[in-house]
């Protein structure tokens, strides 16, 4: 039996992804995760008895830690989601980011160096695929969108430290052949994201009765897939991608941060109307869009993204199975149900004041 090896399986995506992996592949999947504040083992409890799946708790930037992994579990691929991703959070300390994202790609990609040099039998199929961000390529004008060849020119801390890891992925194959595979993704949204980016924070914001704080007047423009959408093109790059190379994955749904959350507002509405909600009352609301409050910009905030997913869709005929509103509603109802959840992972070094910065 084949394992995979995903690094940052407590996140948002990389959770996802497990789940994904072990209903679509054969394959034993082994979670490796430092288990920071937006990892939380609550996000894969419905997988903790999988006779398929195992956890190992370290940091990617542990080189101990990794190449004891590698030993142990000899894996047939690594797919990368371990990383800090709050762009807020790296104006504040970019120091993390760099020991994550940077020292803990290296670091992964050192350890799969030595365990094919040293294991040659382990090297037939072997992949190692890296998830990265459209952010890297800075920001775009009121036309265009990012292709696999769209320089670089990140503009935060956060966008940098995975540029800088998405480098060293491209380096390790051009100097040492080694089979990886690397993907830009636009913004992701779905279950089990941790409440302080947009989407789950506008939800949890608005069923509490709490301000809608929206950056600068809200036109910042992103391009936004559905989770299960993402989990389904990295499988299939992992599967049948060309080695050495790049895919962009966008869901091909441009919305400014005011669409998006306006959308929000409406689709709640449908699922917990607003006329009834007693914390909208006691504040003298009728409706979720009065929450909605415009705040300061904040940094280097890059103005508009958008993919060119024609790559991934013409080489490996993958396509988003949801329409962006579809997406939402089911996030909607998702984030409704399993409010335990949230509290959960917002308990711990989670700071409540942090609900008045959006992702």
């Amino acid at each position: 039996m084949e394992t995979i090896v995903v690094t940052g399986g407590a996140g948002f995506i990389g959770s996802n992804f497990v789940r994904h992996a072990l209903a679509r592949t054969e394959a034993r999947v082994v979670v490796l995760d430092k288990l920071t504040y937006a990892g939380n083992l609550e996000s894969l409890a419905d997988v903790a008895k999988h006779p398929r799946y195992a956890f190992v708790e370290a940091d990617i930037a542990d080189r101990e830690a990794v190449r004891a992994l590698f030993r142990e579990h000899r894996p047939a691929a690594v797919v990368n989601f371990a990383a800090e991703t709050h762009v807020d959070r790296s104006i504040d300390d970019p120091a993390s980011f760099v020991r994550t994202n940077v020292t803990g790609a290296f670091e992964l990609l050192e350890a799969a160096r030595l365990f094919l040099r040293e294991e040659p039998d382990a090297a037939a199929g072997f992949r190692f695929l890296h998830v990265s961000t459209d952010e890297v390529y800075g920001t775009l004008g009121a036309t265009g969108a990012f292709s696999e060849t769209t320089p670089y020119a990140p503009n935060s801390p956060y966008a940098a430290s995975k540029a800088g890891a998405d480098h060293l992925v491209r380096a390790y194959h051009e100097t040492y052949r080694l089979p990886v595979l690397l993907t830009n993704c636009s913004n992701n949204y779905g279950p089990f994201q941790f409440p302080e980016k947009l989407i789950p924070l506008m939800i949890l914001n608005a069923v509490e009765g709490r301000s809608l704080p929206i950056y600068g007047d809200g036109g910042n423009v992103r391009d936004w897939l559905y989770v299960e959408d993402h989990c389904e093109g990295i499988l299939l790059v992992l599967r049948k991608g060309a080695l050495g190379g790049k895919y962009n994955v966008g869901g091909g749904n441009e919305r400014t941060n005011l669409q998006v959350v306006d959308a929000l507002c409406k689709a709640l509405d449908a699922e917990l109307p607003a006329a009834k909600s007693p914390a909208l009352a006691a504040r003298g609301l009728s409706s979720y869009a009065g929450l909605k409050t415009f705040v300061a910009d904040r940094p280097g905030h890059d103005r508009r993204y958008a993919i060119d997913a024609s790559k991934i869709r013409a080489e490996l005929g993958w396509s988003p199975r949801h329409a962006f509103e579809d997406g939402l509603r089911e996030t909607v109802r998702w984030y409704l149900a399993h409010r335990a959840w949230c509290e959960a992972v917002q308990s711990g070094s989670y700071r409540r004041e942090r609900l008045g910065l959006s992702g």
